[in-house]
């Protein structure tokens, strides 16, 4: 079943089950009340839906994100995505050893994701935009310590990730030896559905990998294509390592991390050696395509106000002295 979220001219904002060109309207709940009861009662629900609901036409609504997630865990778990990102942003070769141990994740900004068609702000003191094509698992029930077996049952959905960078902006930050932070958090777009997880079966190979096409596209042109069975784990290997030592709640978004070949910018840069194909710029517009899930766009805006000025670090007084000895060293090398 394809769960969405919708506006229309004459209702408003709705959630209800995508069949077709229709939409059956699911009254007085969210995706995410749908979500938190579980994904056995929001199949009942969205059959009740298709069987008594009057059916609008997708043609006159307009797609917005699915739902809100409570948290956003992404996750990096393609090879050949993290040895481009890392020569271009890092000018490093190979993958660490690290990324073998286990799926690594970072938490970013569950409060500025949005939906197909939104336009997507280049961030403050940003000249490299990039896009990242991913597919993201949606927790359907709580649970910690879970098995990859148990984990698989918790698997409420599936839809697009993009998960924006400023490449600058975050090759900068990652200095300090933190996750990205503005680099990251100014915008994540999903959807344009929620595809239940009953309906990915056929699409599993015999490892529990999913075997879904995955395109990416810039002003029409494709840039990216790799198959989504390139992933090195799983979807519940990767909630089973989220849930170790914490929790997992309905609602969670799990993604993939940005698929190889492709799947961004910064990965090409790193394997071409120069900027080709260029960075985001307003008017761009990119689209994402994954098989059994659907399309998702979002074209480039420009900023149309100044960020505020943020100043530097206070320096303390017997930290001065040895600041400028090291200023002066840098700039004799």
């Amino acid at each position: 079943m394809r769960f969405a979220t919708m506006t229309h001219p004459r209702t408003g904002r709705l959630c209800g089950v995508v069949s077709g060109e229709q939409l059956f309207p699911i009254p007085d709940l969210t995706v995410l009340d749908l979500i938190r009861r579980g994904l056995a009662a929001a199949l009942e629900l969205g059959e009740h839906a298709r069987a008594h609901s009057t059916p609008l036409d997708v043609a006159d609504c307009r797609f917005e994100a699915p739902f809100r997630p409570p948290t956003v865990r992404d996750f990096v778990t393609f090879e050949e995505h993290v040895e481009g990102v890392r020569s271009s942003m890092q000018g490093a070769t190979g993958v660490p050893d690290a990324w073998y141990e286990a799926p690594r994740f970072y938490f970013t900004n569950p409060h500025m994701v949005s939906g197909p068609d939104s336009g997507v702000v280049v961030p403050a003191g940003c000249g490299q935009l990039d896009f990242e094509l991913e597919v993201a698992a949606v927790v359907g029930a709580s649970g910690a310590h879970l098995t990859v077996t148990d984990a698989a049952e918790h698997i409420f959905d599936y839809t697009i990730l993009n998960d924006w960078s400023a490449r600058d902006l975050q090759r900068r930050e990652m200095e300090v030896g933190l996750d990205p932070a503005k680099g990251k958090d100014f915008a994540n777009t999903i959807g344009p559905v929620l595809v239940t997880a009953d309906e990915m079966t056929d699409r599993l190979d015999d490892d529990g990998f999913l075997t879904l096409n995955c395109v990416a596209e810039i002003n029409g042109v494709a840039v990216g294509n790799d198959v989504l069975s390139n992933m090195g784990w799983t979807f519940p290997a990767m909630i089973a390592y989220a849930s170790r030592d914490s929790r997992v709640e309905p609602g969670d978004l799990i993604g993939s991390g940005t698929i190889g070949n492709g799947g961004c910018l910064a990965e090409l840069w790193g394997r071409c050696g120069d900027q080709a194909p260029p960075a985001l710029v307003p008017g761009d517009t990119v689209t994402l395509t994954v098989d059994g899930i659907g399309s998702l766009s979002n074209t480039v805006v420009a900023r149309t106000d100044r960020a505020p000025a943020i100043p530097p670090a206070r320096v303390r007084a017997d930290r001065a002295a040895h600041r400028a000895r090291q200023v002066v060293a840098r700039s004799a090398r």
